[in-house]
């Protein structure tokens, strides 16, 4: 894990917002499924922005079961701790991720997550990154795997971010 672990991961009230992000970050590098949610509002909207906001996920639970649809087929998972800037209540953290999946291929993706925090919890995640990059690098199988991956986090947040 590259984020600092300082940050408890059960407990997001009253921190301040780097913190509260940090302390996602730290959880899911972790790939620590439950320990995300305490950092995640209960209507925090989820971005992947390459693949647009009718494919948007909202809520902790729905929001964890698409970050995992990606991390679970990993054998391993890096995130490379970058800069994290905070102004009020929004927080930019530029990082890196490696993706490994079990039949070799690595993904090295640079990332700029952005996230707006509330009363210390996340209320809008946004992640920027190149999907051709990761397209490119994955198992040939993996866009369709996606394709038949459970859906039922859809939301679509088109007029919301």
């Amino acid at each position: 894990m590259s984020v600092d672990s300082t940050t408890t991961a059960t407990q997001s009230d009253g921190a301040e917002p780097g913190s509260v992000v940090r302390g996602l970050w730290s959880a899911l590098a972790d790939r620590e499924w439950d320990a995300m949610m305490p950092f995640l509002a209960d209507d925090c909207i989820y971005l992947d922005v390459p693949f647009g906001p009718t494919l948007a996920a909202r809520g902790p639970v729905d929001i964890v079961k698409r970050i995992k649809i990606a991390f679970e087929p990993l054998s391993s998972y890096t995130n490379h701790d970058g800069v994290l800037v905070a102004s009020g209540d929004d927080v930019i953290y530029e990082h890196s991720e490696t993706w490994e999946w079990p039949t070799g291929e690595v993904a090295v993706l640079p990332f700029v997550s952005v996230h707006t925090v509330v009363d210390g919890k996340i209320t809008l995640w946004k992640d920027y990154w190149d999907s051709p990059t990761l397209i490119n690098s994955a198992p040939p199988t993996w866009m369709e795997d996606l394709a038949t991956a459970d859906t039922s986090w859809v939301f679509d947040a088109t007029g919301l971010v």
